[in-house]
């Protein structure tokens, strides 16, 4: 299935708002999902967390209708690093025993994403090279 960067944008800008969300009021109910002790600290990180997963929903919110270019290709090629290195990142944790088996939700929605932003670009180089 063959996702335009519009559609990825648009689900992605409405999945970080809804985590921007579920991190900044509700963050001992997904560690508890993780099966990870919600502690001060780990409030702190996530309300922070929260903040950023807001800006990111803003910027791919406000770029989903942009034609191809150099900022919306950086913003979706970052994103895929963050994505890989989310879902890598996610499954040491799981496998280290750190978090519960929940986690592997959020690694295959991460990886999902990344390897649907690889597949965008490549949908859009390919367009650009057809039309050239």
């Amino acid at each position: 299935m063959q996702l335009s960067f519009r559609t990825l944008s648009t689900f992605t800008a409405l999945l970080c708002f809804l985590l921007a969300i579920v991190w900044g009021f509700v963050p001992d109910g997904l560690l508890a999902i993780w099966s990870i002790d919600y502690s001060p600290a780990a409030g702190f990180v996530a309300r922070r967390s929260a903040v950023l997963f807001a800006a990111l929903g803003v910027m791919f919110w406000l770029v989903r209708n942009a034609p191809p270019s150099a900022t919306r290709h950086a913003l979706g090629n970052g994103f895929t690093v963050g994505c890989f290195g989310l879902a890598v990142l996610g499954f040491g944790e799981w496998l280290n025993g750190h978090a519960g088996p929940a986690i592997l939700l959020a690694v295959l929605v991460e990886f999902a994403l990344g390897l649907g932003f690889v597949q965008a670009r490549r949908v859009t180089v390919s367009l650009s090279e057809t039309v050239s």
